[in-house]
């Protein structure tokens, strides 16, 4: 098992877990701190990384992002604190953020735009479902 396969399961143990309280309230509480979809958008444009992200919300293939540039556009502070919630250092849970937000942010918005600024809870429970199921089904050899 590689490095990022032992990371990715310790992480989903603590993302999973009942201590560190709800994946989704925790995704809702970094939207929230980034101003929404949008304010999160403004972050990566900010960061030169607009391109990318427009990547997440089109119909096409997301194009990926580094854990450096994810860092450079959420901030420090606020993967430390997010990091810090979920029981981890920020150089683990950033590449596993590079690797799953831009699938939480193609399907909240998969008519190729930015419907709603702050999604529901229900919603970010519904797409954090279904991005850890295609995670933990690609980290065991399913698809």
């Amino acid at each position: 098992m590689g490095l990022f396969d032992a990371l990715a399961k310790q992480a989903f143990g603590s993302f999973l877990g009942t201590g560190a309280g709800q994946p989704a309230d925790l995704l809702s509480s970094l939207l929230q701190q980034a101003g929404g979809l949008p304010g999160l958008m403004q972050r990566f444009q900010q960061a030169g990384l607009s391109e990318v992200f427009a990547s997440w919300v089109s119909a096409g293939e997301n194009r990926a992002v580094q854990p450096a540039q994810l860092e450079q556009a959420l901030g420090s502070d606020a993967v430390a604190a997010l990091a810090g919630r979920l029981g981890l250092e920020a150089n683990t849970l950033l590449p596993l953020l590079s690797q799953f937000l831009p699938q939480v942010i193609d399907q909240l918005t998969p008519n190729g735009q930015m419907e709603e600024a702050q999604p529901s809870a229900d919603q970010l429970q519904n797409v954090l479902a279904n991005v850890m199921r295609g995670g933990l089904s690609s980290l065991f050899g399913r698809r």
